[in-house]
């Protein structure tokens, strides 16, 4: 398969990043530290040391306010100059954060993007219309399960993806964990989980939808992505903190016709908003359904945050397609009002555990999640 290569994206110099940070700092160190943040985030020496107008004047961060919102932290917000990012994804966050990551003082917060941005990255495939067209839903709210638990080899993942799809769910994706270990090799599981859940569609006549988990350097997941197409699937499952934001964008860009639903995993392992990070960076680097920690469940995400999240994901950005929000993480079907409550209907709940644990009867309780979201 031939990819082909894009020239990297260089626009004039026009309006800043703007990044918000809070910062724990005592009020007389406040403005210090803000500065300091401002040069670590542009040029990383001192400025008194350079007397290029140039660098001075476009590149070197500046402090635009300081505001105190209580209990010893400050919103601190800093402008960066648009091209010290490259328009690369790992150099964005590499600037947005990267020394200042390990200081335990600050927080990322939130950023906005000049729209040279948005030209440059150009966010999701398809976002919530492409998985809204794949379940043949035009309004109501999602459902998706995951493939669980390790160490099952692809032949069980393969009847449990069958029962998930006899109930009518609209999504099933591998669990984030499963990769290309011995016990179930990703082309194996591939081949026998779509096969179970395209028997099932045959049968049903539900558009049920196989999302593989992909995994490893840039070289093993395009050979992944083959299969999956090979497969006759069209979405996958993959975490960009881990596989790399310059791989997962590569991939988004080269692969059009498919949808890429976003995990989490190591989106807790620096100080970055999750609203940030799952919501907006996600989006604009091209995530069609970003799955998040759900307040209520097993991690500690508050309805505030959730809320943010889902937010960022979904509000009018420019040409920026909407990314769909997927709140997990210990949920269980009782929940199915309050979720659509605090969501509304564009949203996927995923409920993975909690309906795995039905065990012999997953496909009824599987069943009754699905016609719980269909209400």
């Amino acid at each position: 398969m031939h990819f082909a290569r894009q020239a990297p994206y260089i626009p004039a110099m026009t309006a800043r990043i703007e990044v918000l940070y809070h910062v724990k700092a005592d009020a007389r160190a406040i403005e210090a530290r803000a500065k300091a943040i401002a040069v670590e985030q542009s040029v990383e020496m001192p400025v008194s040391a350079i007397d290029d107008p140039f660098v001075l004047n476009e590149i070197v961060g500046r402090v635009d306010s300081i505001d105190d919102i209580g209990d010893g932290v400050f919103a601190v917000r800093i402008g960066l100059a648009p091209d010290t990012t490259g328009f690369e994804p790992g150099q964005l966050l590499n600037m947005l954060f990267g020394n200042t990551s390990m200081q335990e003082d600050t927080l990322l917060v939130d950023a906005d993007f000049p729209e040279e941005f948005v030209t440059a990255f150009r966010g999701p495939n398809q976002g919530l219309a492409g998985f809204r067209a794949r379940a043949k839903a035009e309004s109501r709210a999602l459902t998706c399960s995951a493939l669980k638990p390790q160490g099952f080899p692809s032949s069980e993942l393969a009847k449990l993806a069958g029962q998930f799809a006899d109930g009518g769910i609209d999504f099933i994706k591998d669990d984030h964990g499963l990769a290309d270990q011995s016990y179930s090799p990703f082309a194996e599981r591939v081949r026998l989980c779509a096969e179970a859940v395209a028997n099932s569609s045959a049968r049903t006549g539900i558009p049920t939808c196989y999302l593989p988990s992909l995994n490893g350097n840039l070289d093993s997941l395009r050979r992944q992505v083959r299969l999956v197409i090979m497969a006759e699937l069209s979405a996958v499952l993959i975490a960009p903190m881990t596989v790399g934001l310059p791989s997962f964008h590569t991939l988004v860009r080269e692969n059009p016709d498919i949808a890429f639903m976003t995990h989490p995993a190591m989106g807790g392992g620096a100080r970055i908003a999750p609203s940030f990070l799952l919501g907006k960076l996600f989006r604009l680097l091209g995530s069609d359904a970003t799955v998040f920690c759900n307040y209520g469940g097993r991690f500690a995400y508050t309805p505030k945050e959730c809320g943010r999240l889902a937010q960022a994901a979904l509000k009018p950005w420019s040409s920026v397609r909407p990314t769909i929000p997927v709140p997990a993480g210990g949920m269980v079907p009782e929940r199915v009002p309050e979720m659509l409550e605090f969501y509304g209907k564009d949203v996927m709940l995923l409920i993975g555990g909690g309906l795995l644990s039905a065990r012999e009867k997953l496909t009824a309780e599987t069943a009754r999640f699905v016609e719980a979201v269909k209400r």
